[in-house]
């Protein structure tokens, strides 16, 4: 059974779009979460949850992937077979 996994991002993104397509061209399904920029309580509770401040944030189930770079740094090491 293959974990959620979720991606938080933010509209005119470059990175947010990356990671979205490197997670398309290796078929790992995933949740788009669009945060609007003056949603300042999302933000503090994204924050909060992963210690980043900055979008895309990437998320397989509750544990935290990181951003575009540690995305495809996994990917990387094992073309993201561990997120299917």
């Amino acid at each position: 059974m293959s974990t959620q996994v979720t991606v938080y991002t933010m509209q005119n993104c470059p990175y947010c779009l990356r990671a979205k397509e490197l997670l398309k061209r290796r078929d790992v399904a995933f949740k788009e979460v669009l945060v609007p920029m003056d949603d300042d309580a999302q933000w503090d509770a994204l924050e909060k949850r992963s210690g980043m401040k900055t979008m895309p944030q990437i998320f397989a189930g509750d544990r935290l992937i990181g951003g575009y770079s540690e995305l495809a740094e996994q990917d990387g090491k094992d073309q993201l077979v561990s997120l299917k």
